[in-house]
């Protein structure tokens, strides 16, 4: 009788889950903090702020829903159809040679101490690309990563370092599972991840002023380690800024003595509407996020009159398999397959990955994707290793499995 009761178990295991699955889904009470596509929609149907569309494309790219917080954001923005003439791109292509960004960061990082690379804050991939850089810096000396976006002050998440991962309290757009996976990885690698972020609430010129003073403090403190600061949008130029006199890169030059290596991700990434994108964007043929380097290997910069950072990074158009992002592969990770098809719970619902380990109610999934109806499959990209799966829906049905990745 155990043995039968064992067998039918383990038919109702391969079925209803996968064959890496180690224990069926069972009922767990879920606080979600993540938004359903419809109550995001919703939200922006009713809003009346003028910021409305940059609000919605932040709350998709929380959850990682790229494509989603691209359209959103470009119904912030307009744009124009410009192009290059066919002289153009010809002058283009021979005077400049398209290589690979990484490589080129890499290299560049070996004589330096300072590197500055900025983001959009809706732009997952930008996260995914300096996620990819981070082990060779490691290599090449970076021991600190300065970043932005996690919470400073009263609300500073004082146990990251030791934790290993970050918390939803950790900070808004960490909230992104590829923005907390470019920190798992830090941490793992072992670099001290510290925020860097004013405290008084304040914006302009006095913000770049604090934020620099608080990178200088800590590498007063540490002389002869090398710093990797991870910002948003404008933080990243040198020079003179329209607004701010100096954005916090210049203010950090101006404080220490030391000219960072500044990277600008932000302006040659795809728009929504691809006719939109930046002419030079569109002019070449971009397979991989690239640097333009001139006869001397002198990088193209990102130049915005008086301001400038080092290195313009171009980042392709995205390319989708599986209705996922193909630059979310990498490594050893791999689709895998939703299986929902057996839950007994009202649609659309959330399926959310966690690292087995990590608690589901504080941690930051490592993958999520929503699915709007039963017969709809959607894939995790998920690495080897072992995982907590929820399934969740609006009212508040939750369930829970175990998967193992192999």
């Amino acid at each position: 009788m155990k043995l039968i009761t064992l067998i039918n178990s383990s038919i109702f295991c391969l079925l209803f889950l996968t064959c890496n699955s180690q224990e069926v889904a069972e009922k767990i009470v879920f606080n979600n903090p993540y938004k359903f596509n419809s109550a995001i929609e919703q939200k922006v149907k009713e809003d009346t702020v003028s910021w409305k569309y940059q609000i919605s494309a932040g709350e998709y790219a929380s959850k990682g829903d790229f494509k989603n917080a691209l359209r959103n954001w470009s119904m912030a923005f307009g744009g124009a159809d410009k192009k290059y003439n066919q002289t153009e791109i010809d002058s283009i292509n021979e005077n400049y040679k398209i290589v690979p960004a990484k490589d080129f960061i890499i290299q560049q990082s070996k004589s330096e101490r300072v590197i500055i690379i900025n983001e959009a804050h809706h732009f997952s991939s930008h996260r995914v690309f300096t996620q990819s850089l981070l082990q060779d810096l490691y290599k090449n000396g970076y021991r600190n990563l300065g970043v932005e976006a996690l919470s400073n002050g009263n609300k500073f998440d004082e146990n990251l370092n030791n934790r290993n991962y970050p918390l939803q309290e950790s900070g808004y757009y960490i909230k992104d599972p590829n923005f907390a996976n470019m920190l798992r990885t830090a941490l793992k690698l072992g670099f001290n991840v510290f925020a860097y972020e004013q405290t008084g609430n304040l914006n302009g010129k006095e913000r770049e002023i604090l934020q620099a003073k608080n990178i200088q403090s800590l590498m007063t403190e540490k002389p002869n380690e090398k710093f990797l600061i991870y910002c948003g949008f404008d933080h990243a130029l040198e020079g003179a800024h329209k607004s701010w006199g100096k954005a916090m890169a210049g203010r950090l030059k101006e404080f220490t003595g030391i000219d960072p290596l500044t990277i600008n991700q932000v302006k040659y990434s795809e728009r929504y509407n691809r006719d939109f994108n930046q002419p030079l964007l569109k002019a070449l043929d971009i397979v991989e996020p690239s640097v333009l380097v001139d006869s001397d290997k002198n990088a193209v910069k990102y130049q915005r009159k008086d301001a400038w950072s080092d290195i313009a990074v171009l980042h392709p158009n995205t390319k989708y398999e599986k209705e996922r992002p193909q630059w979310l592969i990498k490594n050893d990770s791999k689709y895998v397959e939703v299986k929902n098809e057996n839950l007994k719970i009202d649609y659309p619902i959330m399926a959310l990955a966690y690292n087995k380990g990590e608690n589901i109610n504080e941690a930051i999934p490592v993958d999520i994707v929503e699915i709007q109806n039963k017969s709809d499959k959607s894939y995790f990209v998920l690495d080897k290793g072992y995982y907590n799966i929820v399934i969740d829906n609006q009212n508040d049905q939750s369930f829970k499995y175990e998967i193992e990745v192999k």
